[in-house]
């Protein structure tokens, strides 16, 4: 990595500013490769314009489009680049200049002349996504015979495939994109088997064939940097790695590593695949419908060519029965025959002009997922086919009719001729909140712009989102460009979508709220009374709950979505049919143990986790402290009132000496600052760990006390001549210079010379030191010395002698190379590995696990979005008369585009309780529509229900209970509950509230306590 915040090799270089997320995705080797390979596309209709968005912002060397096909309107369906006034210009010059927005690495020209099977010489890869089948035959060919990466994909309505032919001997680096799995080692047999047993039962997580290696093994040295042995699972905590019968005895120690290795595969033509396919089955629900498929694309590929170009018409049923007799042609002739389902074909048959915006962004994440393992050998490919159909989303009761379906001169044919004008109007009138418009919400408003979503008289779209655009944001956030950066995120994606489909011009809202208790006032009865659904964009999990928890509360269904990487998930939430989103949850993150973290680190994670901590220790607290000291009348006593005596010492010993003994007058002491900071961390820290636990030291038990997981550290000595040491004294000077305003320098000449002139006492260990061993040891935080905090005390400086000064904090920001934030982590971790013989990490992976980034990849959110919209679509049909939509038909959906991985399960039903006999879930309540008294509510209870009310509470407060004494629950009795409420919390209800939630506990006839559902009270209109 270089200063200018690129990586390069060669010629290459690559702008971490722009991938920074990519980058955790695909890794830098990868990156590379990618940006040295040709893409041609053919096709630009909205499947070939998805799939060249996301490999332009990928960032490939160029991309080259070929489609000499005039513009028709009914391309506006999907095709996110074309406008009206393009109806009869070449796709493919219109498109061109609009994709190279979106990223200036990326060269994209437009192929002139007829395209030739010869031309293809001049690509990497080649996706094809409208081509005759004669003519892809040819094409195929071509590239198979001199190693052209082609692909082909096609979408007819809800019904679509993608195919791959890498060629023979196609290698791939890494199959899965996991972090390597490691380990610490309890024991190893010396035997034919080679058991390995993992240290405390810890599972190693391996699975048969894969590879590992070791480190650090004493007895059995012959295992250290061993080629990588294939091992076989015996356990979650054991493995075998073949014979060890010829090494030495295992002693103690040592570290497995799991070696990643390479595979080769091979694929066949195109023109071999169609008569010996391999199916990526994409839905096991369907598991029967891929070669279904494979015939019937086939059919529609010999009607076309039948009907000079021409796809059967929307319900057109004699159109639907030819081509089910080519379908039985094909089928007949076709060594693997299958049961041919009429039904399924017709569907297929009648939806071949259909042009859906989210199967189109399914498929283009999906495909240009495809493009970059060819490029770059990373992730395993589709081999060869995958097919995939959405029919749940049809309407419910949805019967088609050839009149309903028929084209009618708009930008919308496209979905007409699937789901039919009545649904569109539908759609054009739904309402719907979109909570966040980055990565997700860009893709999710083009593809609500494309099926014109909320464009009908009664429909619109709400947007909120308080970011604005950085430039990280440019590599998935697709409708932003570099000059849109510090411009607010919801207006900036509002306009860029009303440009793409200008019926949406006054139909969108924008907002920049962030969504919580404090805007209920915004987001209140009135605004959730005027909408149809939720869709959550969101990045954490705690504004996702609380959408969730309003979406329960207003009875509105909710879509929600996440990506990590190359993977995805999506869950919709239904009202009463469903879980709600909070329902269920991932477990927490494991945490380090504290004693681990300040004493006993044997994992990169451990020391960089403790830098970042550092870091905010030195450059973060020390200043907010003495800003508060300064600023705050009466610091001392307030600070001494709420912390226990260490950490008084602690923050008032920061502050006395930021204020008095390290306060800087030059850059030069900042330089002191910092090489005395290594010599307290790194040495003396160091000298007296070992003080009280030696290196030979030994448990009660008779263990050595440094035996696994525990690393036996070592100092170190300040060296000038090792760039590791000045890179932490130069980061440190620096934020120390930053905390006091002071100019800051990168002279590392300058700095080794001052740093290598300050005075460094010899340190001698102190007896008496107590440090924590484990977690549930309290050792190490002794009682202070009380005579020593009062001579603290005594010791600080009056704050009126520092009138105006004020300390600058050091806010921990990853983004910005310049502020020494990372370089200072980075340096820290390492010198703390160091210590501890732990191999470090470069300054790209510290970023990652410091700043908490979650890789991301545009391919995976375009694909999750598509998935997303199409539950949309069943949200909008879900009922017809008195027919409703079964919870079967919903799809909850996981992705893992490395592997690639689709799996689909229909949403859990909600959780179902009881009281007396009467069932309910979390969406249910007892709803009154106007303020009753608590007598009216007990009395309700006890005539309708037959339960005894023993207990109702708002929030935190408990408005009545049978521990009240009898003159308040008299009191109380004939009182409004809104009053009540008042009246216990002392504030007024805020008057956007038309509703009072109240906690009901019941008990029945036998005094058992009763679950029942919360009580809503309408207080106001």
């Amino acid at each position: 990595m270089t200063d200018n915040n690129k990586s390069t090799s060669g010629q290459v270089e690559i702008d971490e500013s722009l991938y920074s997320r990519q980058l955790y995705v695909l890794g830098v080797d990868a990156m590379k490769k990618m940006s040295a390979s040709n893409v041609l596309i053919i096709g630009l209709r909205g499947l070939g314009c998805e799939i060249a968005k996301n490999v332009i912002l990928a960032g490939v060397k160029s991309v080259t489009l070929y489609d000499p096909t005039p513009v028709e309107l009914r391309d506006l369906s999907s095709q996110f680049f074309l406008h009206e006034e393009d109806v009869g210009k070449r796709r493919d010059e219109v498109t061109s200049p609009r994709l190279a927005e979106l990223n200036q690495y990326v060269p994209t020209s437009v192929f002139g002349g007829e395209l030739a099977p010869a031309d293809l010489k001049a690509f990497s890869c080649v996706v094809v996504t409208e081509m005759p089948l004669q003519q892809q035959l040819e094409f195929s060919e071509f590239a198979h015979a001199n190693g052209i990466y082609y692909i082909s994909t096609e979408l007819r309505g809800l019904f679509g495939y993608a195919f791959n032919d890498f060629g023979e001997n196609f290698v791939v680096v890494d199959p899965t994109g996991e972090e390597p799995l490691s380990g610490m080692v309890a024991s190893i047999e010396k035997s034919a088997e080679g058991v390995v047993t993992c240290l405390d039962e810890t599972r190693h997580g391996l699975e048969d064939g894969q590879f590992v290696t070791f480190t650090e093994i004493q007895g059995m040295d012959q295992l250290n940097g061993c080629e990588p042995r294939q091992v076989k699972i015996l356990g979650p905590y054991t493995f075998s790695i073949g014979d060890t019968t010829a090494f030495g005895d295992y002693v103690r120690g040592g570290l497995f590593q799991q070696v990643k290795q390479p595979v080769t595969l091979n694929f066949t033509s195109f023109k071999d695949a169609l008569e010996n396919p391999e199916f990526l089955i994409s839905d096991f629900a369907k598991f029967d419908r891929p070669a279904q498929y494979h015939v019937g694309f086939q059919a529609l590929h010999a009607f076309a060519a039948a009907n000079n170009g021409k796809l059967p018409r929307p319900g057109n049923d004699s159109d639907a029965a030819e081509v089910l007799r080519l379908a039985n042609d094909i089928n007949d002739k076709w060594s693997q025959k299958t049961e041919l389902d009429a039904e399924l074909l017709k569907k297929l048959a009648y939806q071949a002009q259909g042009d859906l915006s989210p199967m189109v962004a399914v498929f283009g994440g999906l495909v240009a997922q495809e493009v970059l393992k060819a490029c770059t050998g990373k992730f395993s490919p589709i081999k060869n086919f995958m097919y995939f159909d959405s029919l749940e989303s049809l309407p419910v009761g949805f019967e088609p009719s050839e009149e309903d379906l028929a084209p009618i001169g708009s930008r919308y044919d496209g979905q007409i001729a699937v789901f039919g004008r009545k649904f569109h109007e539908k759609i054009t009138n739904f309402r719907e909140f979109l909570v966040g418009s980055g990565a997700i919400g860009c893709e999710m408003l083009k593809n609500w712009a494309m099926m014109g979503l909320a464009t009908g008289p009664q429909g619109v779209i709400h947007i909120t989102d308080m970011d604005t655009i950085e430039k990280s944001n440019l590599n998935r956030q697709f409708l932003f460009r570099p000059g849109d950066v510090g411009k607010l995120k919801s207006e900036t994606a509002s306009a860029a979508v009303v440009a793409m489909n200008p019926h949406l011009k006054g139909k969108i809202e924008t907002h920049q709220d962030r969504v919580g208790n404090e805007t209920e006032a915004v987001y209140n009865d009135a605004f959730f009374d005027g909408i149809d659904g939720v869709t959550n964009a969101l990045d954490n999990v705690e504004a996702r709950q609380y959408m969730d928890r309003r979406c329960v509360f207003y009875r509105k269904p909710l879509l929600e979505s996440g990506t990590l990487g190359t993977k995805g998930n999506t869950q919709v939430v239904v009202p009463f049919l469903t879980e709600s989103y909070s329902a269920s949850r991932d477990p927490p993150e494991k945490s380090i143990p504290m004693c681990t973290l300040k004493n006993f680190p044997n994992a990169i994670e451990h020391t960089i986790q403790w830098a970042r901590d550092l870091f905010a220790g030195l450059f973060a607290q020390p200043a907010e402290n003495v800003n508060a000291f300064l600023s705050t009348p009466n610091y001392v006593e307030t600070a001494l009132s709420q912390t226990n005596e260490t950490s008084q010492i602690e923050t008032l010993t920061s502050i006395r000496d930021f204020l008095v003994d390290d306060k800087p007058l030059t850059f030069d002491d900042c330089v002191a600052w910092g090489r005395r900071r290594f010599e307290e961390h790194y040495n003396n820290a160091i000298q007296q760990l070992l003080f009280n636990f030696p290196k030979d030291a030994v448990t009660s038990s008779g263990q050595l006390f440094w035996s696994p997981p525990k690393r036996a550290p070592g100092a170190i000595a300040f060296d000038p001549a090792n760039d590791l040491h000045v890179d932490f004294v130069t980061a440190a000077a620096n934020l120390h210079a930053f905390n006091y305003g002071l100019k800051g320098s990168r002279d590392r000449d300058h700095i080794k010379t001052v740093a290598t002139a300050v005075n460094i006492p010899p340190f001698t260990p102190k007896s008496g030191v107590k440090i924590q061993v484990n977690e549930n040891d309290d050792s190490g935080s002794g009682d202070a010395d009380a005579s020593q905090l009062d001579g603290l005390i005594n010791s600080m400086p009056d704050p009126s002698s520092f009138a105006g000064v004020r300390l600058s904090p050091a806010d921990f920001e990853k983004d910005d190379d310049s502020n020494f934030h990372i370089d200072f982590i980075t340096a820290a971790s390492n010198l703390r590995a160091t210590n501890y013989g732990i191999t470090p990490a470069d300054r790209f992976r510290t970023k990652q696990i410091a700043g908490k980034i979650i890789p991301a990849i545009a391919t995976t959110t375009a694909l999750v979005t598509g998935l997303v919209c199409l539950e949309l679509y069943k949200l909008i049909g879900s009922t017809s008369g008195d027919k409703k939509r079964s919870i079967e038909d919903y799809k909850n959906g996981f992705v893992n585009l490395a592997l690639p991985f689709f799996g689909f399960s229909e949403p859990i039903a909600p959780e179902k309780r009881k009281y007396n006999d009467t069932e309910f879930s979390d969406w249910d309540m007892f709803d009154f529509d106007h303020d009753i008294t608590l007598q009216e509510l007990v009395d309700y209870f006890r005539k309708e229900h037959n339960l005894g009310v023993n207990m109702i509470s708002s929030g935190v407060s408990m408005l009545y209970s049978p521990f009240l004494n009898c003159k308040k629950a008299a009191e109380r009795m004939p009182m409004k509950m809104s009053e009540i409420v008042t009246t216990i919390t002392k504030k007024e209800i805020p008057p956007h509230v038309k509703w009072i939630v109240l906690v009901v506990c019941c008990d029945d006839d036998d005094d058992e306590d009763v679950d029942v559902p919360e009580v809503r009270i309408k207080i106001r209109d």
